[in-house]
């Protein structure tokens, strides 16, 4: 909850790689396998967490990266890889040496240690490359101390170097082709592979051990993460599917819709009561593969059934399961630091859920269920606002900015998606030297993940200090002499206070209308992602300047950059 909006995105990326440590579920497994099957699970476990370590880390330090600007001091963050070395080489002395049999469980704990580190410090800029420093020291630790702790002979050792190496150069991979405007899809592709990760490592677990040494905890546990997994599983493929246009955004409306979802979790509650009585191992697997299957139905229909205007909720829900399914590994495997990292992960994604509940005036149940409006939505009919929108052209709004003094730029995932923020950038450069009074408003549930807008200006040199949040700048607007709205609909839109039958009433939006001029860049007038009509394009201070956003702000810094001149 201290953490500042602009790092949301990367506070999700650095916890998405943290929960990459259901990877030493995978390492238990490939030590102690009893057969083929195991050691597969095993093998899916660790490489998969390990595309989520490096992957997530790499767009993390690439984030980060973005919001330094040209007068920030020199780092020197990679200094604390001289001290995490020597940790590592005394801890793997003390190891081998066999002298303290406690090094283990201290080098684990200082593993979590860094970890929680590395989550509290995303919560400043200030802090935020030192967490993720901390948070690759926490995971690196982690699974030294696993090596340490399992002792696996020499193939078998390599055979999970070379695991994790695959996995490594996978993520690397993928990292690096991430941008900001890809960012969201990619998180809950990650968001995925935690969640099979940790369901192939629970029904692994299950298969080698004996079943007669397993108590009423440690089958809770195996339940928990397979369930918790699976439904992480389906619902990220779904959520990718949405964000990535490869499916339709709107929701689906199936024929007794919460019917359909209490039958199925019915059922996936009752498979786990057959899974804790089962009387053998048959049984027992069936009853898991039960509910693995009805689990992993239900969170695909939950996710499919909720609309693309909620998808910043949804990101962050997938995220807190990643940390509890991380949790419930550590209760199976007896390893306090996954159940420690797991529930910190599983807060955190709760608390940036409630932060977007907010944002959005939603009730996180109804988000869940995939039902529509807000809490203040009325029962009544929404208000049809009458009017003709009034449109202006490139040359005018040049003019126009020409001729201000404060100029505030609301910038929506449009801006995003034609990748419109570098010749923006340049705009705000040329009125910034001319004199003006330039400075960025954001939405806390702009773009389609936490903090997505931040990085996206900050990618292209946009000072953070002149970038501000609904509750900085929202009382503002009323001095503003003009206001660029730039691919936002939803988040300006003013039917959200003037009318309580909206399916958006309450939810806070910037009070762009309130300046002297707004205008108003899309690409049509089509309704915004909420599908609700917004007023404000019809008030009589508001033009319509239409047109692909990349196109029409490179006219426009042409523009600026010609009247005061190169």
């Amino acid at each position: 909850l201290g953490v500042t909006h602009a790092l949301h995105s990367p506070l999700m990326a650095v916890t998405n790689a943290i929960s990459g440590t259901t990877a030493l579920g995978g390492l238990h497994l490939l030590a102690h396998s009893t057969s083929p099957a195991v050691t597969m699970l095993g093998a899916l476990a660790t490489t998969l967490s390990t595309v989520n370590i490096v992957g997530g880390f790499i767009v993390t330090t690439k984030m980060l990266d973005m919001f330094k600007r040209p007068d920030d001091p020199p780092e020197y963050y990679s200094y604390y890889a001289y001290p995490g070395a020597l940790t590592l080489g005394l801890y793997g002395v003390g190891s081998m040496s066999g002298k303290f049999p406690e090094i283990d469980a201290a080098a684990s704990t200082l593993s979590g240690l860094l970890c929680i580190g590395g989550i509290g410090g995303l919560a400043s800029q200030q802090t935020a490359r030192l967490g993720a420093v901390s948070g690759q020291a926490g995971v690196a630790l982690g699974i030294a101390s696993t090596f340490g702790h399992l002792h696996p002979n020499f193939s078998t050792a390599a055979s999970m170097v070379g695991l994790m190496g695959l996995g490594g150069l996978a993520g690397q991979s993928i990292a690096q082709r991430v941008d900001p405007t890809s960012l969201p899809q990619t998180v809950a592709a990650f968001h995925s592979l935690v969640g099979l990760a940790a369901s192939a490592a629970a029904v692994g677990d299950y298969i080698n051990s004996d079943l007669a040494q397993l108590d009423a905890v440690h089958k809770a546990s195996i339940y928990l993460a397979s369930v918790i997994g699976s439904v992480t599983f389906t619902g990220s493929l779904v959520a990718f599917g949405k964000l990535d246009g490869r499916l339709d955004s709107a929701p689906l409306k199936l024929d007794y819709r919460d019917q359909l979802n209490m039958g199925l979790g019915a059922a996936t509650l009752g498979a786990g009561a057959i899974f804790a009585g089962a009387p053998g191992p048959g049984t027992g697997l069936a009853a898991l593969g039960s509910a693995l299957t009805t689990s992993g139905v239900l969170g695909w229909h939950m996710t499919a059934s909720i609309g693309g205007a909620d998808m910043p909720v949804v990101i962050t829900v997938l995220n807190s399961y990643s940390g509890w399914a991380l949790c419930a590994e550590g209760f199976m495997l007896d390893m306090p630091v996954l159940t420690t990292v797991g529930a910190l992960i599983g807060c955190s994604g709760a608390a940036l859920t409630k932060i977007m509940c907010d944002a959005m005036n939603r009730d996180i149940v109804s988000v869940i269920l995939g039902g529509y409006g807000t809490k203040g939505t009325g029962s009544g009919e929404a208000i049809q606002f009458e009017g003709e929108t009034t449109m202006t052209s490139v040359e005018e709004t040049v003019k126009l900015l020409s001729e201000s003094q404060s100029i505030i730029v609301v910038p929506g995932y449009g801006l995003a998606v034609a990748h419109a923020q570098y010749p923006l950038k340049e705009m705000a450069d040329t009125l910034i030297k001319a004199g003006k009074s330039v400075r960025f408003a954001i939405h806390p549930v702009a773009g389609r993940m936490p903090g997505q807008l931040n990085v996206l200006l900050a990618e292209a040199g946009v000072p953070y200090d002149i970038v501000e949040e609904l509750e900085e700048i929202n009382d503002d607007f009323g001095d503003t002499d003009v206001v660029l709205v730039i691919g936002a609909n939803d988040t300006v839109n003013s039917a959200a206070e003037d009318d309580p039958n909206s399916q958006i009433a309450g939810m806070p939006v910037l009070r762009v209308w309130n300046a002297k001029q707004v205008i108003v860049m899309k690409r049509t007038l089509a309704a915004g992602y909420a599908g609700v009509d917004n007023p404000v394009f019809i008030k009589d201070n508001t033009d319509m300047l239409l047109g692909d956003a990349k196109d029409t702000v490179e006219k426009l810094a042409a523009g600026v950059k010609e009247v005061y001149g190169k």
